[in-house]
Protein backbone atom coordinates (compact mmCIF):
# COMPACT_ATOMS: atom_id res chain seq x y z
CA UNK A 1 0.00 0.00 0.00
CA UNK A 2 1.74 3.31 -0.91
CA UNK A 3 1.99 5.88 1.74
CA UNK A 4 -1.29 8.88 2.17
CA UNK A 5 -0.58 11.80 0.32
CA UNK A 6 0.82 14.46 2.16
CA UNK A 7 2.77 17.65 2.19
CA UNK A 8 4.24 18.45 -1.43
CA UNK A 9 1.86 15.84 -3.11
CA UNK A 10 -0.81 17.20 -5.32
CA UNK A 11 -4.53 16.69 -3.74
CA UNK A 12 -6.05 14.08 -5.24
CA UNK A 13 -9.09 15.07 -7.66
CA UNK A 14 -11.80 13.24 -6.78
CA UNK A 15 -15.32 14.30 -7.29
CA UNK A 16 -17.38 14.50 -4.69
CA UNK A 17 -21.70 15.37 -4.17
CA UNK A 18 -22.68 18.43 -3.05
CA UNK A 19 -26.15 19.05 -1.56
CA UNK A 20 -27.62 20.86 -4.24
CA UNK A 21 -27.09 17.69 -6.43
CA UNK A 22 -24.24 19.53 -7.86
CA UNK A 23 -20.39 17.91 -7.82
CA UNK A 24 -17.33 19.59 -6.77
CA UNK A 25 -13.46 18.40 -6.76
CA UNK A 26 -10.00 19.95 -5.60
CA UNK A 27 -9.65 21.00 -8.96
CA UNK A 28 -12.51 23.36 -8.45
CA UNK A 29 -10.79 25.46 -6.13
CA UNK A 30 -7.06 26.12 -8.62
CA UNK A 31 -5.86 30.06 -8.15
CA UNK A 32 -7.24 30.16 -4.29
CA UNK A 33 -6.09 28.23 -1.34
CA UNK A 34 -8.44 25.65 -0.04
CA UNK A 35 -8.93 24.09 3.44
CA UNK A 36 -10.99 20.87 3.28
CA UNK A 37 -11.90 19.62 6.82
CA UNK A 38 -12.82 15.85 6.95
CA UNK A 39 -15.12 14.64 9.78
CA UNK A 40 -16.98 11.57 10.81
CA UNK A 41 -20.18 12.20 10.70
CA UNK A 42 -23.64 15.06 10.76
CA UNK A 43 -25.22 15.96 13.83
CA UNK A 44 -22.76 14.06 15.83
CA UNK A 45 -21.19 16.89 19.25
CA UNK A 46 -17.54 16.97 18.15
CA UNK A 47 -18.10 16.93 14.05
CA UNK A 48 -20.81 19.81 14.71
CA UNK A 49 -18.77 22.03 16.89
CA UNK A 50 -16.24 21.58 13.97
CA UNK A 51 -19.02 22.72 11.75
CA UNK A 52 -19.58 25.82 13.51
CA UNK A 53 -15.92 26.92 14.24
CA UNK A 54 -15.15 27.04 10.67
CA UNK A 55 -18.74 28.80 10.20
CA UNK A 56 -17.81 31.17 12.79
CA UNK A 57 -14.47 32.01 10.85
CA UNK A 58 -15.51 31.90 7.19
CA UNK A 59 -15.51 35.81 7.14
CA UNK A 60 -11.92 35.56 8.00
CA UNK A 61 -11.34 32.61 5.75
CA UNK A 62 -12.45 34.48 2.75
CA UNK A 63 -10.79 37.69 4.15
CA UNK A 64 -7.37 35.44 3.57
CA UNK A 65 -8.86 34.25 0.50
CA UNK A 66 -9.08 30.56 1.68
CA UNK A 67 -12.25 28.23 0.63
CA UNK A 68 -13.63 25.48 2.98
CA UNK A 69 -15.26 22.48 2.02
CA UNK A 70 -16.14 20.26 5.10
CA UNK A 71 -16.19 16.82 3.69
CA UNK A 72 -17.94 13.15 5.44
CA UNK A 73 -19.47 9.88 4.37
CA UNK A 74 -23.00 11.78 4.80
CA UNK A 75 -25.34 12.15 1.75
CA UNK A 76 -26.53 15.38 0.45
CA UNK A 77 -30.06 14.98 2.34
CA UNK A 78 -28.60 14.79 5.59
CA UNK A 79 -25.73 17.13 4.69
CA UNK A 80 -29.16 19.54 3.79
CA UNK A 81 -30.46 19.03 7.11
CA UNK A 82 -27.17 19.71 8.85
CA UNK A 83 -26.59 22.77 7.36
CA UNK A 84 -29.73 24.24 8.01
CA UNK A 85 -30.40 22.95 11.27
CA UNK A 86 -27.08 24.83 12.73
CA UNK A 87 -26.62 27.39 9.59
CA UNK A 88 -23.78 26.64 8.17
CA UNK A 89 -21.59 28.40 6.22
CA UNK A 90 -19.05 26.62 5.52
CA UNK A 91 -19.80 24.22 2.06
CA UNK A 92 -20.42 20.21 3.02
CA UNK A 93 -19.64 17.65 0.03
CA UNK A 94 -20.63 14.03 0.47
CA UNK A 95 -17.45 11.61 -0.20
CA UNK A 96 -19.83 8.47 0.04
CA UNK A 97 -18.54 6.73 -3.15
CA UNK A 98 -16.53 3.41 -2.47
CA UNK A 99 -12.93 4.57 -3.62
CA UNK A 100 -13.70 8.16 -3.26
CA UNK A 101 -11.57 10.65 -1.63
CA UNK A 102 -11.44 9.77 1.34
CA UNK A 103 -10.12 6.56 0.66
CA UNK A 104 -7.26 8.32 -1.76
CA UNK A 105 -6.24 9.83 0.79
CA UNK A 106 -6.09 6.80 3.26
CA UNK A 107 -8.38 8.80 5.91
CA UNK A 108 -11.44 6.16 5.52
CA UNK A 109 -10.10 3.63 7.60
CA UNK A 110 -10.65 0.67 10.40
CA UNK A 111 -11.61 2.35 13.74
CA UNK A 112 -12.03 1.21 17.17
CA UNK A 113 -14.81 2.11 19.45
CA UNK A 114 -15.86 0.19 22.74
CA UNK A 115 -14.13 -3.05 21.16
CA UNK A 116 -16.00 -2.47 18.72
CA UNK A 117 -14.47 -2.68 15.27
CA UNK A 118 -15.92 -0.66 12.03
CA UNK A 119 -15.19 1.89 9.27
CA UNK A 120 -14.94 5.68 9.77
CA UNK A 121 -13.79 8.71 8.41
CA UNK A 122 -10.34 9.92 10.64
CA UNK A 123 -11.01 13.75 11.33
CA UNK A 124 -7.91 15.02 9.32
CA UNK A 125 -7.82 18.84 8.01
CA UNK A 126 -5.86 19.78 4.45
CA UNK A 127 -4.61 22.65 3.38
CA UNK A 128 -4.25 23.08 -0.32
CA UNK A 129 -2.25 25.40 -1.75
CA UNK A 130 -3.67 27.44 -5.12
CA UNK A 131 -1.49 24.61 -7.19
CA UNK A 132 -3.90 22.38 -5.81
CA UNK A 133 -0.92 20.65 -3.72
CA UNK A 134 -1.03 19.63 -0.40
CA UNK A 135 1.20 22.27 2.33
CA UNK A 136 -0.51 21.03 5.96
CA UNK A 137 -1.97 18.09 6.94
CA UNK A 138 -3.73 17.95 10.73
CA UNK A 139 -4.35 14.30 11.61
CA UNK A 140 -6.35 13.00 14.11
CA UNK A 141 -7.36 16.44 14.40
CA UNK A 142 -9.05 17.78 18.76
CA UNK A 143 -11.92 20.39 17.68
CA UNK A 144 -11.45 22.99 20.15
CA UNK A 145 -9.19 25.69 18.63
CA UNK A 146 -8.60 23.76 15.75
CA UNK A 147 -10.27 26.32 12.73
CA UNK A 148 -8.56 29.37 14.73
CA UNK A 149 -5.50 27.33 14.14
CA UNK A 150 -5.78 26.09 10.54
CA UNK A 151 -7.23 30.14 9.62
CA UNK A 152 -3.38 31.46 11.08
CA UNK A 153 -2.02 28.59 8.64
CA UNK A 154 -3.63 29.71 5.86
CA UNK A 155 -3.45 33.15 6.38
CA UNK A 156 0.85 32.54 6.18
CA UNK A 157 0.46 30.79 2.84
Amino acid sequence: MSENPGPGDAMPDVAMELPDGGSVKPSDFRGRKLVMFFYPKDNTPGCTTENQDFTALKPQFDEAGVALLGVSKDGPKQHRNFIAKYDLAAPLASDAAEGGLSDALGIWTEKQNYGRTYMGMVRTTYLVDAEGRITRVWNKVKVKGHAAEVLEAAKTL
